[in-house]
């Protein structure tokens, strides 16, 4: 494959996938982020909570762009498919994990940038996982209920490394299962993708 053969194929497959709106969508929250982190002082729930929101909002993006447009066509035709799937998925999140650490830089984060990182990488497993079973459309919902049991649990202290969101950010067994979950997730879509709807 020539470096014009590949860039086109490249070109095709990021728009195909809405790449550039997730991409503003990312930016968007990196902006209210820092909006929200220069009104929010202390370490509140509100601390704590709102960063999770975006993080979870950036993920269900990135899962979202997961789906194809063509389907099972798409799966037997493109045999580069699978390093398009991966390149796509390790941009978006390098793209958000940069951006909302840009968004947040000089504004008090909670538990700083490495548990910002912990936390998106996390969820961004999360929601490739789901576009995997569920399908792309719907990638979103995985996020979204890890976020459901995760917030009424940060005032608890809970130890469990699995509720990451929970743990301090130097928590090696919390680092170590939201890397777990994404490397799982970074797989799955991989070599899967996600799962088309059945008229598709």
């Amino acid at each position: 494959m020539t470096a014009t053969v590949g860039f086109q194929l490249t070109r095709l497959h990021l728009a195909s996938r809405r790449a550039a709106y997730c991409l503003l969508l990312i930016v968007a929250c990196a902006v209210a982020l820092r909006i929200a982190l220069h009104w929010i002082t202390g370490t509140g729930t509100a601390s704590l909570e709102l960063p999770l929101v975006i993080e979870a909002g950036v993920s269900a993006a990135i899962g979202v762009t997961t789906r194809s447009p063509f389907g099972e066509s798409e799966r037997i035709t493109g045999r580069w498919l699978p390093f398009l799937r991966l390149g796509t998925a390790l941009a978006l999140t390098a793209a958000s994990i940069g951006v909302l650490a840009a968004g947040s830089a000089s504004a008090h984060l909670f538990d700083g940038t490495l548990g910002m990182l912990r936390d998106t990488g996390g969820f961004i497993g999360i929601s490739l996982l789901t576009a995997a079973l569920v399908g792309g459309t719907l990638a979103w919902t995985g996020p979204l209920a890890y976020l459901a049991i995760t917030v009424p649990t940060l005032t608890k202290a809970w130890t469990t490394p699995w509720l990451w969101a929970d743990r301090p950010p130097h928590d090696r067994g919390a680092a170590i299962c939201a890397a777990i979950v994404f490397i799982a997730g970074i797989t799955a879509i991989t070599i899967r993708g996600a799962r088309d709807p059945r008229h598709e």
